[in-house]
């Protein structure tokens, strides 16, 4: 018998299948409190700071990496920032801060600060998941703003050399919304990434995430969440990138041409709608499939022939039109990924 499960579920059980694992982020956690009391020694009287997956409880496994950031005092940040001094002598204090006390744990431990854009980078030469080649941290060294709001980190690549950013805010917001959304934040936005990923990184991380910030913000399930998200970041990458919340300055740019972008993303919104009217509509394999298109690593197919050819039946038979319009009716060719091109 065919075991036929609701769209919910099957995402549910394709998230985990990508979630983290608890020994991963133990190890990256520990590893992170350590670079964090480096960056603290470096910088006396300064304060730390965590973003990225880890601290938005969004990580995917397999767990590669970690970002934390260090914040100096009003004095020490004195002599830098835009038409000041550069950060590169802040990112030399913090990578031999880190080399003293971390080096005799990890004996294969590197560190890259020469053409880094915006923080140091360490290699551990160790990985926390068994099977990848090594685990990373980029470590930041930043400056409170002038105005008392958000920060001036690092960007070598420009002539001012320094970005308005809130990292902190951003991380701040993230946390609120998976408490409001009772965690279907965190959990819809590991499958988008999975997605991103999966369909050759139309869009930086970040920016997918700081979209989420604007569509996602109550505990709806996630099938209602992911096309939602979907129709808001297709119809702003139609216009352009933008910023996203917890950020000033320049936009994260797009990996893509914005129309590749928009394509993919109307592409797997179109599926997923398709996938929710075909549960709707009784017919569980046919919405499976359909949502195979979009996530085919973590969604098992289905045979839908049988509810399809019904389907066909009884809509030649109610005088509608047999197609789709995205190749799922019976004797058309179903693509495997839904990338849009």
């Amino acid at each position: 018998m065919v075991r036929k499960e609701s769209l919910a579920q099957l995402l549910d059980e394709g998230r985990r299948k990508i979630q983290v694992t608890d020994e991963e982020l133990d190890e990256a956690k520990r590893r992170r409190r350590l670079l964090a009391a480096s960056a603290r020694r470096a910088f006396p009287g300064s304060t730390t700071y965590f973003n990225g997956s880890v601290a938005h409880g969004d990580a995917n496994t397999p767990l590669t990496d970690v970002d934390l950031g260090v914040v100096l005092t009003k004095k020490d940040a004195e002599p830098y920032g835009p038409g000041k001094k550069s950060a590169l002598p802040l990112m030399e204090i913090v990578r031999d801060a880190i080399h003293e006390d971390l080096d005799a744990e990890f004996p294969k431990l590197t560190i890259e600060v020469v053409g880094r854009r915006r923080a140091v980078l360490v290699r551990f030469g160790d990985p926390v998941t068994p099977g990848q080649s090594d685990f990373t941290a980029d470590v930041m060294t930043a400056l409170p703003h002038p105005s008392g709001r958000g920060l001036y980190i690092p960007n070598t690549k420009i002539a001012d050399q320094w970005d308005r950013a809130d990292p902190i805010t951003h991380t701040q917001m993230v946390l609120q919304a998976i408490t409001e959304t009772k965690v279907v934040f965190a959990r819809t936005v590991r499958l988008l990434k999975h997605w991103n990923c999966t369909h050759s990184k139309p869009m930086c991380s970040w920016n997918f995430k700081a979209l989420c910030l604007g569509c996602l913000d109550d505990p709806m399930s996630l099938t209602q969440r992911a096309p939602s998200l979907l129709h808001v970041r297709g119809g702003r990458d139609r216009q352009g990138s933008d910023t996203g919340p917890g950020r000033r300055g320049r936009p994260h740019p797009l990996n893509m041409t914005r129309r590749e972008v928009h394509e993919r993303l109307c592409t797997a919104r179109d599926y997923v709608d398709l996938a929710i009217e075909h549960e709707a509509a009784g017919l569980p394999l046919s919405a499976q499939h359909a949502l195979h298109q979009v996530l085919p690593e973590l969604i098992p197919d289905a045979d839908a022939t049988q509810e399809e050819s019904a389907r066909l039946v009884s809509t030649v038979r109610s005088g509608g039109t047999a197609a789709t319009g995205l190749g799922l009716a019976v004797g058309l060719v179903t693509p495997t990924r839904a990338w849009g091109i």
